[in-house]
């Protein structure tokens, strides 16, 4: 998923960096100051990428840190059964104080796993929307390269019919 995120951002880099600036600086329709506030809007964009990036970190990291100390807790868990096991009968007083504790830990343990899930599905809700607003963006790039197209034959066309318009002009003032 990464890699897919990782390949589709570089295509977006080289369509804004190769096609996107040569097709607008050759039809000339973008002047300095849109050129200006599509850079902000990009730097806009990478450092609203970089924050999700470092959110999503903090998240995983998080979930780590739960998960360890839920790991923790089980092996805990596991020799404090057979510490139980080992005694026997003559010490039931203590093994149900252990098994009090046990049922306290397990008790702590579930609302750990819970908050496990709960940043596990904020982080994929966060990641669907960045890769939604991804999808977005090129879309809209490819949207502005057609109209780029069609506005650089548009030119073309207008620039033929005046040529034309100006030889019937000349042929006029001729005869």
């Amino acid at each position: 998923m990464m890699q897919t995120q990782r390949t589709l951002e570089n295509q977006q880099s080289m369509m804004q960096s190769g096609q996107i600036s040569g097709s607008l600086s050759f039809n000339g329709a973008l002047s300095k100051e849109d050129e200006e506030m599509s850079k902000s809007a990009l730097s806009t964009f990478r450092a609203k990428e970089e924050e999700i990036e470092k959110k999503k970190l903090e998240v995983k990291e998080k979930v780590q840190a739960q998960l360890g100390r839920i790991e923790e807790e089980t092996k805990r868990l596991a020799s404090i059964r057979e510490e139980l096991e080992a005694l026997a009968d003559p010490m039931k007083k203590e093994v149900s104080v252990v098994r009090k504790k046990i049922d306290t830990v397990n008790k702590e343990l579930k609302p750990l796993g819970q908050t496990c899930q709960k940043k596990e599905r904020e982080y994929k809700e966060a990641l669907d929307a960045f890769n939604e607003k991804n999808k977005e963006k090129v879309q809209l790039i490819t949207k502005l390269m057609e109209v780029s197209k069609l506005v650089s034959e548009s030119e073309r066309l207008r620039l033929k019919k005046l040529e034309e318009l100006s030889k019937n002009i000349e042929t006029i003032h001729i005869a």
